[in-house]
């Protein structure tokens, strides 16, 4: 442009158009940001339900060794580590009852099973 024409209002408003197609862009992908986490982040949480809905009734957590049984999980509970085995109802009576594990904290087991300590 000439530096000793003024700027027409033409001008003006084809540089303001191109000011909001900008921000315009800049916000469109924000939100295509955000979409894109909250579909990542309900993917995820259909994940846990079909991982809670695949889990064993009962569940025995080893300790690091592998032989040490530490807890004894209701099947799905957020508690047990990846170092939970599933197991059937009688195993895990016995295994609070007559091996001695304790019951999880946080899903009390030993309630679930009419187990009372």
């Amino acid at each position: 442009m000439n530096e000793d024409r003024p700027l027409a209002r033409l001008d003006m408003l084809r540089f303001a158009r191109r000011v909001v197609e900008h921000q315009a862009a800049r916000q469109l992908a924000l939100m295509d940001r955000w979409i894109a986490d909250e579909e990542r982040r309900e993917a995820e949480r259909q994940r846990r339900l079909a991982a809670r809905r695949n889990a064993p009734e009962w569940a025995v957590e080893h300790g690091l060794n592998g032989r040490t049984a530490v807890y004894v999980h209701v099947g799905g509970c957020t508690g047990a580590g990846g170092r939970a085995k599933g197991v059937g109802r009688e195993q895990a009576v016995r295994a609070l009852t007559e091996a001695g594990v304790p019951a999880c904290p946080l899903c009390r087991p030993d309630t679930a099973l009419g187990i009372l300590e």
